[in-house]
């Protein structure tokens, strides 16, 4: 068993915890999630997490950006675009920021794979 977990509540802490875990990713073999080793690890990596959240938040990207890398992943045109936000010139408004998006637009990019999140972000 690894040192006692405890709560990590400084950049020293958290740089520690992060070297604990290196050494389970170092190992050939992750260890049984039912072993001492395994729910450890478990909580060590929960630790990080919370303190990762807290600390160094990811917003999710601009909405324009999001559908513009949705785009691109799913070789998508702007001819696709048409079913979820209208016809060309809106699609092309939408993606050059001259047109909002629509809650009915955001319900229909959501089937496309795009995160709600993303497309309701704040401006």
């Amino acid at each position: 068993m690894k040192n006692q977990l405890h709560p990590i509540r400084t950049e020293a802490d958290y740089r520690a915890a992060l070297k604990t875990a290196e050494a389970f990713f170092d190992a050939d073999e992750e260890p049984d999630p039912d072993s001492i080793d395994g729910a450890y690890f478990e909580a060590l990596v929960t630790l990080i997490e919370a303190y990762e959240k807290k600390h160094y938040p990811i917003a999710p990207p601009d909405p324009i950006a999001a559908i513009k890398f949705r785009m691109e992943q799913a070789g998508l045109s702007v001819a696709d675009l048409t079913p979820y936000i209208g016809q060309k010139n809106r699609v092309y408004e939408v993606l050059n920021g001259k047109r909002k998006l629509t809650l009915a637009m955001i319900r229909k990019l959501v089937t496309l794979g795009i995160p709600a999140a993303s497309l309701v972000a704040a401006e």
